[in-house]
């Protein structure tokens, strides 16, 4: 045990030399440095490129906003939020003190806490934008999944359902768009709704066009499965459910992961459209009300919710392949 213990510091100490030597390993650095910087690099020329660029670009509104111009937006519309949310706190706080004097004086008074009436930030549509894209990936998912499962299994299932999918599978969301506002409008009746008609309009024409790619992919994945694991599991005589869980879901997961990020994507790229249309309150109404606005402001603006739109969309898509690291445990 002595042995032991005297040892173990020098072994401890041994191995973080080891660390750090492979850590500032003049190859290890020069490879760090160049992901970094190669990044960093295209970033500036493509800053320099548009600072260059913007002002020879003329239009009704003026000059096209450069990055400087998109970057005073950007701030501006961040203290319009930060504002807002102190007139929000202000209002609720005179209702509560208003509703406080009422109870004072009659304790078996009905007091309510209305909502700020004032219109959404900026920052409030990009949260819109997101509960409307996650919540119509998530039914796309739902459907796509076991459906794709299914069709891998089957291959008369494949075989009637393929000329389906090839078919519906390129229809634009402007075409999907207004047979879901119809539906919607006809059977979403209520006098007390839980969700706005915009909302449901836009995560149903979100669904329709990002449930494709999950659905191919996962019946590829399904039907790829190693012919030896399916022999074992019919020898095995597992179930059904058994079979899917122990062969089918942990061979095709690469799979079904890939086409989970190409229907993520597809879906924030559906949302924009369907949400200038549909009206919703989320990035794609305000792109449309700025456009309709037409002041100085309105491109850069504009320019500022395009590079949150697609640094969002980076986003989801490198919170997707992490989920996928996580989950596809056969890689």
């Amino acid at each position: 045990m002595s042995t032991l213990s005297q040892t173990s510091p020098s072994t401890g100490g041994s191995r973080w030399l080891a660390a750090l030597a492979e850590f500032f390993n003049p190859r290890q650095l020069a490879s760090k440095a160049q992901q970094l910087l190669l990044p960093l690099v295209g970033i500036l020329l493509f800053l320099g490129f548009w600072h260059l660029a913007a002002p020879q670009v003329q239009t009704s509104l003026g000059a096209f906003p450069g990055p400087a111009d998109v970057a005073e937006q950007a701030g501006a519309l961040w203290q319009e939020h930060q504002d807002q949310r102190a007139r929000a706190d202000k209002f609720i706080t005179m209702q509560e003190q208003r509703n406080e004097r009422i109870l004072a004086e009659n304790p078996d008074a009905e007091v309510k806490i209305r909502d700020y009436p004032g219109a959404p930030t900026f920052v409030d549509q990009i949260g819109t934008s997101l509960v409307t894209v996650l919540a119509g990936f998530a039914l796309a998912t739902v459907i796509a999944v076991p459906l794709g499962i299914v069709v891998g299994l089957n291959r008369h299932v494949n075989a009637a359902i393929n000329p389906l999918i090839q078919v519906f599978k390129p229809v634009s969301p402007l075409a999907w768009l207004p047979l879901v506002t119809m539906v919607v409008s006809a059977t979403y009746v209520s006098d007390d709704p839980m969700f706005e008609k915009a909302f449901l309009t836009s995560m149903f024409t979100v669904t329709l066009c990002s449930l494709w790619p999950t659905l191919i992919n996962t019946s590829f994945g399904v039907a790829a499965v190693n012919p030896d694991l399916v022999n074992v599991s019919k020898v095995l005589r597992l179930s059904f459910w058994t079979h899917v869980r122990k062969v089918v879901l942990p061979s095709s997961i690469p799979m079904i992961f890939t086409g989970l990020r190409v229907s993520l994507g597809i879906a924030w790229m559906v949302l924009i459209a369907a949400e200038m249309l549909a009206q919703n309150p989320g990035l794609g109404k305000f792109v449309w009300d700025e456009f309709q606005n037409g002041s100085s402001e309105s491109l850069s603006r504009i320019m500022v919710a395009v590079l949150a739109i697609g640094f969002i969309g980076f986003l989801l898509d490198r919170g997707m392949l992490l989920i996928q690291r996580k989950v596809a445990w056969n890689e």
